[in-house]
C-alpha cells in the first residue's frame, strides 16, 4: 500500500503571560504544538504527516491546485478562516492573492479529502471568530454551520454513540461503541446527504460528532471535538480505538484520490 499524503493545518497557539511578584513583574511567551500527541498516535503507519502550525499555514498552505494535489488528504484544525484568507500579501501589502478557501474546495471536488476538527476556532468558533459560515469551506464539508458561537462545552464529560450508520461503516475503522468522554463539541447541523456516523446521546442533543460526505469526486469529514486537550481527553488518545479509528477515517477520504 503506498504511503497518504496528509496536510494537518492548525492546531497551534502562542500564549503570554505577565507574572506579578509584588513589585516587580515580567512577561513570558510561549508556543505549543497541540498536534504532536495526535501524530505520534498514527505515527509508523501508511501516513506521512505535513504539519503547519497556523503562523506557518497563514504564509505556506498551498495556494496553486498543483501545491494541493500533492495531498491525498487536508486536515484543518483549530485554524480560522481568517488566517488562511489573510495572507501576508494581502494583508501587510495589499497585493492579489488567490482565495485558498475556494481551491481547497476546488481541490476536494477534483478527488481530494478533507476533514475539519473541532475547537475554538474551528466551523463558526468561539465569539463565531472562526467564521467559515457561508465559505467555499462550509459548501464541501457534510455539516451545516451556524452563524454564532457554537460551542457546546461539557464540563461533565459525555460518552460519544455509534449511530445506525456507523455501524459496520469503513469510516469507523471497525470501531463498534464504547468510545471515551468528550469535553466539548462545535455544535453543526448534518446535510441532507451526510452520514452521522458518531453523535452524542439524544438526552444530549444528539449532535453530530463525526459526519461524512461526498463532494464531487472527493470526500469530506467533519470531527466536532478537539484532536486533543482540552476538549479531547488524555484518556481518549491512549484509547485502544484511536488508532483505528482516525485510520479508518483516513482511509476512507484517500479513496477519492485513486
Amino acid at each position: 500500500m503506498s504511503t497518504k499524503k496528509i496536510l494537518l493545518a492548525g492546531e497551534s497557539w502562542t500564549s503570554t503571560a505577565v507574572h506579578i511578584k509584588g513589585w516587580d513583574q515580567f512577561a513570558s511567551v510561549t508556543h505549543h504544538r497541540g498536534a504532536d500527541p495526535f501524530m505520534a498516535a498514527l505515527s509508523g503507519g501508511d501516513y506521512e504527516f505535513e504539519y503547519m502550525p497556523c503562523h506557518i499555514a497563514a504564509e505556506q498552505f498551498p495556494s496553486t491546485p498543483e501545491a494541493f494535489d500533492a495531498y491525498d488528504a487536508v486536515i484543518l484544525s483549530d485554524i480560522g478562516a481568517n488566517t488562511l484568507l489573510l495572507p501576508p500579501d494581502v494583508w501587510i501589502h495589499s497585493r492579489r492573492f488567490p482565495n485558498r478557501l475556494k481551491l481547497l474546495r476546488d481541490y476536494v471536488r477534483r478527488g481530494g479529502g478533507l476533514v475539519m476538527v473541532g475547537g475554538y476556532l474551528s466551523f463558526q468558533g468561539i465569539n463565531g471568530a472562526a467564521r467559515f459560515r457561508g465559505t467555499a469551506v462550509e459548501e464541501v464539508l457534510p455539516v451545516s454551520i451556524h452563524p454564532y458561537d457554537d460551542r457546546i462545552e461539557m464540563p461533565e464529560g459525555v460518552d460519544p454513540v455509534v449511530t445506525g450508520a456507523g455501524a459496520g461503516h469503513p469510516a469507523l475503522g471497525n470501531v463498534s461503541g464504547g468510545l471515551p468522554y468528550v469535553l466539548g463539541v462545535n455544535e453543526v447541523v448534518a446535510k441532507p446527504d451526510a452520514q452521522v456516523l458518531l453523535a452524542l446521546p439524544d438526552g444530549e442533543g444528539g449532535h453530530p460528532l463525526l459526519a461524512v460526505g461526498h463532494y464531487g469526486e472527493g470526500r469530506t469529514a467533519a470531527w466536532t471535538t478537539d484532536i486533543g486537550p482540552h476538549w479531547l481527553p488524555n484518556e481518549f488518545l491512549a484509547w485502544d480505538g484511536f488508532r483505528p479509528l482516525w485510520t479508518g477515517l483516513l482511509d476512507w477520504l484517500c479513496a477519492g484520490k485513486r
